[in-house]
């Protein structure tokens, strides 16, 4: 067990003292945590081998999951791609830096341990001057997948990151809740049609906006014979402690068999948690544990605050968790792919 060190910064302007101590805990193999505008990183030299095995160590993370190399330059790329395809290149002019990852074809640089084994790495040059003034400063790609124990939600506030981590890793630095507040979005550039492997911070329309043409990855829709390709493709990720179970389909549909499946649970003893927008909360029945992710009307607003609801379930227990969907256009695909992973596929379309 290690002391873990806790620093508070300003999100615009952080103290270069705090950034320059991180920087050294980095270069000499060790963990920082830190924050990016989508979610906190759990952070190692990713060209350490035995570094970024540590984030494996820290998180319990099975070591066939990828990681994300971040940069602060977008000339970096060049020493962990082999090449930039035109259509990476586009992206990178629309999105970066910002909360998108590419996919490419990695340099003999990139060691094994980060990509999974595979022929390519994930890229992302960050939008938080947080994060990015630390990797510059710290002069190396920085490997970091969320700064959470694997499994469970991601972290969106540095308090997150330390219920999880604490004693496990040397730094976490605090600049403030994530604006975005779910994971980037992961697009593989080395397919003929660039595919997407996992929607986040950059919405699907927005890459086709760009591109003209994207395909979906079917590793989004939960099969469990797919090898991953990103992070969060393959295992049970953004979990609550208790089971979840996921309704889709028409809101009012949805509220009559919220009120239903609630009501049996509570009749037969079960202490009940649910996971809705602000719209659905005031026709629950009284009783439960509600955690509210934002309004249905705003993908967004649901997105910054699904991870909060998740985790709001570690302080008030419960025996399970019913949670309301929402519609996929913009960041709404985002947050569906993380409910859905959150409830293990355990979905009731209604």
């Amino acid at each position: 067990m290690v002391v873990t060190e806790y620093y508070t910064v300003d999100k615009e302007h952080p103290d270069i003292t705090v950034l320059e101590r991180g920087a050294v805990v980095l270069r000499r193999g060790r963990l920082v945590a830190f924050p990016t505008e989508t979610v906190y990183g759990l952070g190692a030299n990713g060209l350490d081998e035995r570094a970024v095995g540590g984030i494996y160590e820290a998180k319990g993370r099975p070591s066939d999951n990828p990681l994300i190399l971040h940069i602060a330059d977008k000339r970096e790329v060049e020493k962990l791609a082999r090449e930039i395809p035109a259509n990476a290149a586009a992206l990178m002019d629309a999105f970066w830096p910002g909360p998108l990852t590419l996919v490419l074809k990695r340099t003999p640089a990139v060691p094994d341990v980060v990509t999974g084994g595979l022929d390519t790495v994930a890229i992302r040059l960050p939008a938080s001057p947080v994060a990015r003034e630390l990797i510059r400063l710290a002069g190396i790609p920085v490997a970091a997948p969320s700064a959470n124990t694997s499994g469970r939600p991601s972290p969106t506030t540095a308090g997150d990151v330390l219920n999880d981590l604490d004693g496990k890793i040397e730094v976490i630095i605090d600049a403030g809740p994530c604006d975005i507040g779910v994971e980037s979005t992961v697009i593989d550039c080395t397919t003929p049609v660039p595919t997407l492997l996992r929607p986040g911070g950059v919405t699907l329309e927005q890459l086709m906006a760009v591109l003209g043409e994207v395909e979906v990855d079917p590793g989004l829709a939960g099969r469990k014979d797919v090898v991953p390709r990103s992070p969060g493709m393959k295992y049970r990720h953004y979990a609550p402690n208790a089971p979840l179970i996921l309704l889709e389909g028409n809101p009012g549909r949805i509220r009559e068999n919220l009120q239903e499946k609630i009501k049996l649970a509570l009749e037969a003893g079960q202490k009940v948690g649910a996971v809705v927008s602000q719209e659905m909360a005031g026709a629950l029945p009284a009783g439960i544990v509600t955690a509210i992710y934002g309004s249905r009307r705003d993908p967004g607003e649901a997105a910054a605050g699904l991870y909060t609801a998740l985790r709001h379930f570690d302080s008030h227990p419960v025996d399970i968790i019913y949670a309301e969907g929402i519609e996929e256009q913009g960041l709404g695909l985002a947050v569906m792919n993380r409910l859905r992973k959150a409830s293990g596929y355990r979905i009731l379309t209604v």
